[in-house]
């Protein structure tokens, strides 16, 4: 029987799922902490202890289910247990191994341009996530309030915000991510290559990251396989615009 190419990719990705070691505990960790603790606001960059940096992986505050139609649980579980933490595991190991002794993330981001390409894709890739999946919840609706205020002030209205944003998705040739942030009290949209964001040094875009959109192809191509803009116009389905609002203070 012939096999479709979207029948080989969900078997090879259920496999495995079904082999990696690593994948209850992480599972077990998430489930677990999800509820009964609130995820840190990423707008507060974890701080060293004195012992030397470590990245971490937030816990998800929703079950991987809670975000379909617009976002399917087995890309959920796929892009957090196996994308996600191998960012977490690369990025520590680059860590030891490079002897980076900065004190916080913002000191890392803010130096990332000395760093090794492994220490600052992965480190990128760990605070992209984080700050992504906190940037969502299930249901949503337009802004209100002084996020709909700043955001009609800025682009003319809500749907001339949504365009623009989008264009910035869609224009990301390869991997990357699409943001909305503030810099010198105004918002701006724009986007960044693979794991870069705008807190580091060397990008092209800077300023404070309000939200963030992962537009590399494993975050939607099960579900939309190469529909990336499908995959955008869902998503502002299921984004948490209360969250967005405590990042603008």
């Amino acid at each position: 029987m012939k096999t479709t190419r979207r029948e080989f990719v969900s078997q090879a990705i259920k496999a495995a799922a079904l082999t990696t070691i690593g994948t209850p505990l992480v599972m077990q960790a998430a489930n677990a902490s999800s509820l009964a603790n609130p995820s840190r606001n990423n707008n507060e960059l974890t701080e060293g202890s004195g012992t030397g940096l470590q990245f971490s992986q937030v816990a998800l505050p929703y079950a991987y289910a809670a975000l379909e139609p617009s976002i399917d649980a087995m890309t959920m579980e796929i892009h957090y247990t196996k994308h996600h933490a191998a960012y977490v595991k690369n990025v520590n190991e680059a860590i030891a191994a490079d002897k980076i002794d900065f004190a916080s993330e913002k000191d890392f981001f803010a130096n990332v341009s000395k760093l090794s390409a492994k220490a600052r894709n992965n480190g990128g890739g760990v605070w992209n996530h984080n700050f992504f999946w906190e940037s969502m919840k299930p249901g949503s609706a337009a802004p209100t309030g002084k996020v709909g205020d700043a955001i009609n002030g800025a682009f003319t209205s809500f749907d001339k915000f949504k365009e623009q944003f989008t264009q910035a998705a869609m224009m990301r040739f390869g991997s990357g991510w699409a943001w909305l942030i503030v810099e010198n009290g105004k918002l701006k949209i724009g986007s960044t290559p693979n794991q870069d964001n705008p807190l580091m040094d060397l990008s092209e875009l800077k300023g404070t990251p309000l939200l963030a959109l992962d537009v590399w192809e494993h975050a939607y191509y099960l579900k939309y396989q190469n529909k990336r803009n499908e995959y955008v116009a869902n998503w502002w389905n299921v984004v948490d615009w209360t969250r967005i609002a405590a990042r603008m203070g």
